[in-house]
């Protein structure tokens, strides 16, 4: 991002480029290629910085903030937005989504186009909107946090399992902890009230839809959540054998939550998730260790670009 250019930051767009995106099939100056083309096609200028890390990511998205770029744009997955999410907080350089990643659940919450042209079409012909972020134990995150078992199937949906199989990683994972794992007790304090339960799964959520990959289905598992609303859902999923995952599966696929104790849906300004035995953690899909989790809501903190 360094030297003279024709064009003022406040022009250009900053491509922040996971070199892994797609679970690294696809080499990233192919990627480059592909990206640059579609930009040069709109006739915008534009910058593309490739990060290592996700340190590195966004030490490169706040440089871009501080020197007001027109948006920065994140190729990648949910863990690259999320870093671009991060560096913009509280600025008002707007981020824009070229989905690259395995899951892309944040892409699908913004009903931003699979396609590279499409994406980059909304990049550059979009309106900005303000969003709510979130916090989980110190870090910003967009879509949501967790305790419990997504948190374990993120774990060991390894990159090696990624790029092996793609989103079976995480079908593949899912039905590893789904037999095997036993659930915990849990205590959650959420603003003024506490609720103490045995549940596989803790989930806090700033966004509510997830994609299934490939498979056409989608699940809101926050059936309140808004990006807009000032709050944070929680959301906890207690059931102790496979028929009742199986009918809590049925039902978040089609969006009943109401009626069925093994569903506990609430919403808070912040929450403190404790469990015995403690829990592996996760934070926009990415692994963070393990229980207590602290979460709180940051009101409209970051903007992004969005479909017309």
């Amino acid at each position: 991002m360094s030297g003279a250019h024709l064009y003022p930051d406040s022009e250009r767009f900053l491509v922040l480029l996971n070199p892994g995106a797609g679970g690294g099939t696809t080499g990233p100056e192919t990627l480059r290629r592909r990206l640059g083309g579609a930009f040069a096609a709109r006739g915008v200028p534009f910058d593309i910085v490739e990060a290592a890390d996700s340190e590195e990511g966004l030490e490169v998205a706040r440089q871009a903030a501080e020197r007001g770029y027109r948006a920065i744009v994140a190729a990648g997955g949910d863990g690259t937005v999320s870093v671009a999410l991060r560096g913009v907080a509280g600025t008002a350089v707007p981020v824009a989504i070229v989905p690259f990643g395995t899951a892309n659940q944040l892409a699908l919450n913004f009903d931003i186009p699979t396609s590279l042209e499409d994406s980059v079409r909304v990049a550059v012909e979009g309106r900005v909107t303000s969003i709510d972020l979130a916090e989980a134990n110190g870090e910003t995150f967009a879509l949501m946090a967790g305790a419990g078992l997504d948190a374990q199937v993120m774990a060991d949906a390894t990159a090696e399992l990624k790029s092996r199989l793609g989103f079976g990683a995480y079908i593949y994972s899912g039905l590893k902890n789904v037999i095997n794992r036993p659930g915990a007790d849990f205590r959650i304090t959420a603003d003024d009230q506490e609720v103490k339960v045995k549940a596989s799964m803790v989930l806090v959520a700033n966004a509510g839809q997830l994609g299934a990959g490939p498979l056409p289905v989608e699940f809101r598992m926050a059936p309140g959540a808004s990006f807009q609303d000032g709050l944070i859902d929680v959301c906890i999923y207690a059931p102790s054998n496979l028929p009742e995952v199986a009918r809590i599966i049925w039902r978040v696929t089609r969006n009943r939550f109401s009626g069925d104790d093994k569903i506990i849906y609430f919403q808070a300004r912040s929450v403190r998730i404790e469990a015995d035995p403690p829990v592996a953690i996760e934070i926009d899909g990415d692994p963070r260790g393990e229980t207590p989790m602290e979460a709180k809501v940051s009101p409209l903190a970051a903007r992004i670009i969005v479909p017309r």
